[in-house]
């Protein structure tokens, strides 16, 4: 039996067994009979349980082995893909070394969508694919934690609570992905904090790093560890964030209220919403290796220099901060660095307006603040 047994993905062994109870979990058939007939109620998709298992049961008949279910995978994000964005980009490729793993540390705004481009723009330009963190907080259905783990997720144990269980529970995950990248040359996927920036403010929890480097022994110094991770900080942005509305909902009850109240299944639905909602354009680039850091700070600091940095501006980023300073903000936005004030974007500012009138009227500030707030980073340091 493995240390890493309660954390780690399955392996080819347990693939067919795993496959088989997915196939048998009725919640988990339901599911994606509401994921493709999404006008169908919950009371209404027990009835479509044998069509799905059916169709899901000739899908599935030659999947055996990971690879095999992450080619299923593949085909299934290419039709989100498809159907949601309407342009990937992508920069900094060149920053990666092929023959050896990375430990990925990157903005967080989309719970499942986040990782996912991660892995698609590796995978599309052939590197090996990730191995992603994941909270057990995301996993309240016994079916998420399966489909996760065949997809090659690893469980972050958030639920601990007494330190003693929280320090093992970090030590075990330190070791794990130190295992991965140093050991197994296996690619890995991190968020830079716990919890996405709902707020749209990019900001590296130093505590994840604390976690990284909680493994190393006294012996080894400690810029020698972290070169050892090859960290590459990686900044992704949607045009439009299919749960906008949502965190939108959150922030001014927290602002208001002091508080908000998750629903129990609240954050699998915002798994689902991210994968199928629109997102339009998306960026993605890839920084370049962390090396020659001696502390937590100076890794902390990279992390956030680079990630904001490296963030590409989208339209709606720009519209939001319009609306909000009545000023167009000059700044370079899109992948080819345009600048903002210098565009004929008309079409583009009355999609936008529109989308944000869909937004309950007393969020709409904050829906905008959402979206201007990349802006706002990035003049801060202009």
């Amino acid at each position: 039996m493995s240390e890493f047994d309660a954390i780690r993905p399955y392996d080819d062994s347990e693939v067919k067994r795993v496959v088989d109870r997915l196939l048998g979990d009725n919640e988990f058939l339901d599911t994606i009979a509401k994921l493709k007939l999404p006008k169908i109620g919950r009371f209404i998709a027990p009835a479509f349980r044998a069509m799905v298992r059916s169709r899901l049961s000739k899908e599935v008949a030659n999947v055996n082995a990971v690879e095999d279910f992450q080619a299923l995978i593949e085909d299934y994000l290419k039709n989100v893909l498809d159907r949601t964005v309407d342009k990937l980009s992508i920069s900094g490729l060149s920053n990666l070394d092929r023959s050896r793993a990375h430990l990925f540390i990157s903005n967080h705004r989309d719970i499942a969508m986040d990782p996912a481009f991660v892995n698609w723009t590796l995978y599309q330009n052939g590197f090996t694919t990730l191995r992603i963190a994941i909270g057990d907080n995301l996993l309240t259905k016994p079916f998420a934690s399966d489909l996760m783990r065949l997809n090659k997720s690893f469980i972050v144990n958030r639920s601990a609570t007494a330190p003693r269980e929280k320090l093992k529970a970090a030590k075990l995950l330190s070791k794990y992905i130190q295992h991965s990248v140093v050991n197994d040359n296996e690619n890995v996927w991190i968020a830079q904090r716990e919890g996405r920036a709902k707020d749209g403010i990019d900001s590296t929890n130093p505590a994840i790093i604390s976690m990284l480097t909680i493994n190393k022994n006294k012996q080894e110094k400690f810029e020698d560890y972290i070169e050892s991770l090859q960290i590459v900080p990686v900044s992704i942005s949607y045009e439009y964030d299919p749960c906008d509305k949502a965190k939108a909902r959150e922030l001014y009850e927290k602002m208001t209220e002091g508080e908000y109240t998750k629903g129990e299944h609240e954050d699998v639905e915002s798994i689902a919403q991210g994968i199928v909602g629109y997102k339009g354009r998306v960026h993605l680039s890839f920084g370049r290796p962390l090396a020659n850091f001696s502390d937590i700070e100076g890794v902390t600091e990279e992390l956030n220099k680079q990630i904001r940095k490296n963030y590409v501006l989208q339209l709606t980023n720009c519209f939001a901060y319009e609306t909000l300073e009545k000023t167009s903000p000059r700044i370079a936005v899109g992948e080819n660095g345009d600048m903002f004030h210098e565009l004929n974007v008309d079409e583009e500012r009355q999609k936008f307006k529109a989308h944000v009138q869909t937004c309950d009227a007393k969020h709409r500030d904050t829906l905008l603040k959402i979206y201007a707030n990349p802006v706002y980073e990035k003049l801060a340091v202009l």
